[in-house]
């Protein structure tokens, strides 16, 4: 079959089916059937019906709105590629800047101690080990699915050469959590669960990314009030937090962390499309 005429098919299926990105994700999705890079697409005039086959396998699931990295079995992130599949939340590329701060924090810090909250499929922790090689990461979540994953990608990782990251089962909101650490960690980073209750999603969110990942109360911040008593006993003064949030959240999660009488330099941060996406704050000097 025609590379060229089954891509139009497919792209014009996906989005009729109400996909964000036909075009990327059928080619996408074609490369992964072929085992080819996006670009080597471009050369390829024809696809063999097996090929074309599979190819149609996977659309069919795609226009029912499952996720292209459930498909695919993996998620690009900064510089890693990460295995995901159902039952974690796949990283999107808005917290990649969240990493990028974190990371510019640790400038300077030859060996810091960094602690990731809520870790899913250990896209910040490993981001962070694999680029500051230095860093001692500690990976914590709550999920038992989730955490499979997160230790998965560690074992990948850790498997190619980066420094280990410690993945541990535990709630963010939990007052025994890492008491090891107490003012000890120079960097809590989080992308925690801030959609608020009812709050209306994309299908490919609803029904697959999971529940414990996603929901965060009324005004979505409940988790986070929790995340933010543990940040303050796990930092040291001086020590730097990053928290990601809605795009509605931008004044009202540096309210938060201001109103807790811990933090510092409380600012927040757009991502690339100018949307509020993450606070950052100092852990103040304590009493």
């Amino acid at each position: 079959m025609n590379t060229r005429t089954l891509l139009a098919d497919a792209a014009r299926r996906l989005a009729d089916a109400g996909v964000e990105s036909p075009r990327v994700d059928a080619e996408l999705l074609l490369a992964h059937v072929l085992g080819r890079s996006r670009t080597a697409l471009l050369t390829l005039d024809d696809v063999a019906a097996d090929a074309a086959g599979r190819f149609a396998a996977l659309l069919d699931q795609r226009a029912g709105r499952v996720p292209l990295q459930h498909l695919t079995g993996r998620a690009p992130f900064r510089h890693l590629e990460l295995a995901v599949g159902p039952g974690v939340f796949v990283p999107r590329p808005e917290t990649e800047q969240l990493v990028q701060w974190a990371l510019a924090r640790l400038t300077g810090t030859a060996e810091p101690v960094v602690v990731d909250l809520g870790s899913g499929s250990g896209a910040i922790a490993l981001s962070v080990a694999h680029e500051h090689p230095g860093a001692r990461v500690t990976a914590v979540e709550r999920d038992p699915q989730a955490l499979e994953w997160t230790r998965h990608n560690a074992g990948l990782r850790a498997a190619a050469g980066d420094r280990p990251v410690t993945v541990l089962a535990g709630d963010m909101t939990d007052p025994a959590l890492l008491r090891d650490l107490d003012g000890a960690v120079d960097l809590v980073v989080s992308n925690p669960p801030y959609v608020p209750d009812g709050a209306r999603v994309p299908r490919e969110v609803a029904d697959h990314d999971p529940p414990l990942a996603l929901w965060g109360g009324p005004d979505g911040l409940d988790v986070v009030r929790g995340l933010l008593r543990t940040a303050a006993r796990l930092l040291r003064p001086g020590g730097a937090l990053g928290i990601e949030h809605a795009d509605q959240q931008g004044a009202a999660l540096p309210a938060l962390v201001r109103a807790t009488g811990d933090f510092a330099d409380v600012a927040d941060h757009p991502d690339l499309a100018g949307r509020p996406r993450f606070t950052t704050a100092r852990r103040a000097a304590r009493d």
